[in-house]
Formats: C-alpha cells, structure tokens, sequence
C-alpha cells in the first residue's frame, strides 16, 4: 500500500514559533518533486507533542490540500489518550488523508493486551487505514511481534513503522502477519537492510533535506540496483548521523533553515541545536552538496 521514500515531516515554523503555512506548503511541493512518494505530517518530527489541537488539525489539513492527491499522506494522529487518538483519527479521515500513524501510547506503559485494546478501539472507531508506530526509544512500550499479529487481523489495521533498529524485527513481523502487512522502517540508518529483509520502505527525517538522495536509493533498490542503493546508503550516512547528534528534530530544522526553508525554531523544551552540532549539520551537507 505504501512504499518508497517517505517523509516525516517537519513543521516550519517562523522566528517566533508560529507554523508558518506559507512555507508549509512549499515544502510539500518541493518534496513532491524531489521524488518523495508519501508525506507524514505531525509526527514526532513534526513537533505533534507542542503543536495545539487546532494546529495539529491545521497542519494535516494544509498537507492534504498541499499533496492533491498526488501522493499519500499518512496524518500522524497518535496520542496516549485511546479517546484523543480516536479524535485525531476521525479528524484526518473527514479531511482526507489516505492513512493514519498512530504511536503507541507514551508514559501510560500499557500491557501487551492495553496496547491491543487501544488499537482495536481506533480502528472500530474510524474506518481509515492505520499504521502503527512502534518507537520502545521514545515511548518506553515495545508491541511485541505477537500482539502485532492479533492487530493485523483488523481490515483497518495496515502496517507498521518500525523504529526498533531491530533488524530481525521486520523478519518476524512478515511470517506472522503475512507479506501484504506493509513494513516501513522508521530509522533512517537502517532503511536499506530493513528493505532487505522484506520491508517496504522507511519513514525518513533526513527526507527533509535530500528527499532526491533518499527517493534515488529507493528506487535503485527497487529496481535491482543494489550496489547503486548500496553507494547511495554511503553518501547519507554522515548526514543521518547529524540528523541525530542532537534530539529530532532540532538538527533536521537547522538543516532546513540552511536551505532556507524554515527558521530553526524548535518549540520548548527542545532547546537549539549547540553551536558544535550545527558546525556537523553544515558539513554534512557540504559533503552531499546540499550547501556549497
């Protein structure tokens, strides 16, 4: 259903930490034509945890009206509350967008069989296409494999980001929820063997800055271009280092500001990106040439 270079993406925002709409949508049209092949606004790395609901529904509005259909839009609507994850879910269906990420729920620590409740109420709840976002570094919570299985029996219920760095994860994923589960990798270091071992494609934050360099390594594996791929996985890599040498998505908003596509604004508590981090933001780039 989903595959290829797909987009996290970043929220610009102005100087004074106001989403700026206007330049919102011109990273939506630039991503498109860069080659990106799915837009997934309001995540993490869209600073969903500081965005207000009104802005939150904003954002995922302006992407599909931004988008036109020419590509997916998965809407981030992820919340620790099953009730306002079922909001955000309805909220993104009426508006249009093709797919919902829904994370799994932060600081509560659900059992195995809550995070199977909650899932199961969203996709009762709102018929859209749903994907769940397994992320253990950032919401304590691991799904098991298991209980992923039992989830993939829903019709609603599509696949999964995975942002484990476990590459034996996507193996175990496929033999027990079947090839048609879509698997995207949610970690931008390991897309390629995650491709490797059966996945679709990868929800990336370095897609922000080089969505050409990230959709080209996509397509060369689809294509069977695998050292091609393999050449290209090389080039990124100092840049998904700098992506993360400081909390996502502090680095990834300098980045963008450097191409003048936003400030660097990040909304508290993320504090700026320290004067050395973005010396290794810069110089990443300068070597991809992305900046002269």
């Amino acid at each position: 259903m989903f595959k290829g270079s797909l987009v996290a993406l970043i929220t610009p925002m102005t100087a004074d930490g106001a989403v700026d709409e206007k330049a919102f949508g011109e990273l939506v049209e630039w991503q498109i034509a860069e080659g990106t092949q799915g837009l997934v606004p309001v995540g993490t790395t869209g600073e969903s945890p500081t965005l207000s609901h009104a802005e939150h529904d904003r954002v995922v509005a302006l992407c599909i009206e931004a988008a036109a259909g020419r590509v997916p839009v998965i809407a981030g609507a992820g919340s620790n509350s099953t009730a306002e994850a079922v909001r955000l879910a309805r909220h993104a269906k009426e508006s249009g967008a093709d797919a919902v990420l829904v994370v799994t729920p932060y600081y509560n620590k659900p059992t195995q069989e809550g995070l199977y409740l909650h899932y199961r109420t969203i996709a009762d709840s709102v018929d859209i296409p749903i994907v769940i976002y397994n992320i253990p570094p950032r919401s304590v919570i691991d799904m098991s494999v298991e209980t992923m299985a039992r989830l993939a029996r829903h019709p609603n219920i599509v696949g999964v980001k995975d942002a484990t760095a476990n590459l034996a994860r996507p193996l175990h994923t496929r033999a027990a929820c079947g090839e048609g589960f879509c698997q995207l990798s949610g970690e931008d270091h390991t897309a390629l063997a995650y491709l490797a071992a059966g996945g679709h494609g990868c929800i990336s934050v370095t897609a922000n800055v080089a969505p050409r360099l990230c959709a080209e390594m996509h397509a060369a594996w689809a294509d069977g271009r695998v050292a091609e791929a393999i050449r290209l996985q090389d080039r990124l890599l100092p840049l998904h280092d700098a992506m993360f040498c400081e909390t996502s998505p502090g680095p990834v908003k300098y980045a963008a500001s450097l191409l003048g596509r936003t400030s660097d604004h990040c909304r508290l508590p993320l504090a700026p990106v320290s004067e050395g981090n973005r010396a290794r933001v810069r110089e990443a780039m300068v070597g991809l040439g992305l900046l002269n």
